[in-house]
């Protein structure tokens, strides 16, 4: 539109341009005229008479592209205003649109932020019941380590935890704890096998201090010092249980030593095997926690198989009552069978009676339908009379 605007007011302007040139033009002329003519009165006269007409044309033609110029400017200030109202309104818009986005972004950041400070607040209870957790670990480890460094609370520690091991996996019937064996003397635990083997005595041993030599040795005369120490330790355990709770006639010919440490165990069958090879020739059998719970196991399957021995007699007994049941269940089905045969029998008799009572009916009747009296009066009497 501002384009068109712009054309008509070229073309205007170029009009104005024209017929002011055509003025001019006409002038000269009548001045070209008026010379020609000698100064003739009329030739004059019709040129300015004709300049006039020019000149009023002229004005018309120029009031009416100012008339036009001031639609035009109107039409164009219109137009400008409304572009300016269009424009007002989508930035109004635009602003609005920007301000609803950050309003929706600051809430949603605002929700993040919250849900962020919550999930920081629940792994900080965490983080806290946690560091009570490790609080109390710590207290504990010193405990134990307290109790590890006193050789009877440490022979406690060994006792318990033999005791959770077995009442975890035998009948309370297959063990006993502190059991008296042989002059006077009490083990640690007595598994209750039958014979053979019998009585297994297990006694728990924790060779600390000689370990902890062993683990904390530094140069190669301190280790073999304390290897030297740890394999005299465990050999003095060794004999000490041999000599005590292997009872002939009581026990079994062998016994358990509990060594309630898998490290222990497993440093003394990586290093030490000529001090495991004399535990098994004064058969002594060394166990930790890992392989005294396979041992048990074991012992509670031939325990069940014994169970299962001595009920053998008891599951005969009954088979043979079972079957002596079932002969005499037999003989009285028999019998039973005869009393049918013999209700049946009994049946039969009374299915012929029942036929000869509805055939003498079956007379009585044909005898009543007949228009003689007295023949009535005779098969009455006939049917009162046995037949047959």
């Amino acid at each position: 539109m501002k384009a068109t605007a712009g054309r008509e007011d070229r073309l205007d302007a170029g009009t104005v341009i024209l017929l002011a040139l055509a003025v001019a033009a006409a002038a000269g002329l009548a001045m070209v005229a008026m010379r020609r003519a000698g100064g003739r009165e009329s030739g004059l006269a019709r040129a300015v008479e004709s300049v006039g007409q020019a000149q009023a044309s002229l004005a018309g033609r120029m009031a009416q592209m100012a008339e036009g110029q001031a639609a035009s400017q109107a039409a164009m200030a219109e137009r400008l205003q409304a572009q300016e109202r269009a424009l007002s309104k989508a930035v109004e818009e635009r602003l609005a649109e920007l301000a609803k986005r950050l309003d929706e972004g600051m809430q949603a950041a605002s929700h993040r932020q919250a849900t962020s400070l919550h999930e920081l607040r629940e792994r900080l209870v965490v983080i806290d019941s946690a560091q009570k957790t490790i609080t109390e670990l710590s207290a504990q480890v010193v405990s134990l380590q307290d109790v590890l460094s006193n050789k009877q609370a440490r022979g406690a520690f060994g006792e318990l935890q033999l005791s959770d091991l077995v009442k975890n996996v035998l009948p309370p019937s297959a063990y006993e704890f502190q059991a008296a064996i042989g002059e006077g003397r009490r083990v640690d635990c007595l598994l209750k096998l039958p014979n053979p083997p019998g009585a297994i005595a297990v006694d728990a041993k924790f060779p600390l201090e000689s370990w902890h030599l062993l683990r904390q040795a530094k140069t190669d005369a301190e280790r073999v010092a304390a290897g030297r120490a740890f394999g005299t330790a465990i050999l003095k355990h060794v004999r000490d249980i041999a000599e005590k709770y292997i009872v002939p006639g009581e026990t079994a010919e062998s016994a358990l030593m509990f060594l309630p440490s898998e490290a222990v165990y497993a440093e003394l069958h990586a290093s030490f095997p000529d001090v495991v090879e004399k535990s098994y020739r004064a058969k002594v059998w060394i166990v930790s926690p890992t392989t005294l719970m396979a041992t048990l196991n074991t012992i509670r399957a031939v325990l069940k198989d014994a169970r299962m021995r001595e009920q053998a007699g008891v599951i005969q007994k009954e088979v043979a009552l079972l079957l002596g049941d079932i002969v005499r269940l037999d003989d009285r089905v028999a019998a039973l069978g005869k009393h049918f045969d013999q209700a049946n029998e009994d049946i039969r008799q009374i299915r012929i009676s029942t036929d000869k009572v509805a055939k003498r009916a079956d007379r009585i009747e044909e005898v009543q339908l007949g228009d003689d009296p007295a023949a009535a009066v005779i098969g009455e009497a006939k049917g009162v009379l046995p037949v047959g």
